[in-house]
């Protein structure tokens, strides 16, 4: 398993942690996800094998959030 976090631009409301969070759980490979409100950072604990960091980024992106680095 490999854990990544994202720092996004902003996280403004609940509805965006619901609306990250429900878009990772869907996402296969993606074992555990975590909006931080306070910080805008999305962890996340996903299976290389299944789906990429590009591709989640990808997803967060199609969201309308702006990711501005990774860890």
């Amino acid at each position: 398993m490999t854990n990544k976090t994202y720092q996004l631009e902003t996280v403004s409301c609940p509805s965006c942690i619901a609306k990250i969070e429900g878009a990772m759980k869907k996402t296969a490979g993606v074992t555990k996800s975590e909006v931080l409100f306070n910080t805008s950072r999305v962890k996340v604990t996903y299976d290389e094998s299944l789906v990429s960091s590009e591709e989640l980024k990808g997803k967060i992106g199609k969201l309308g959030y702006k990711i501005l680095s990774e860890k």
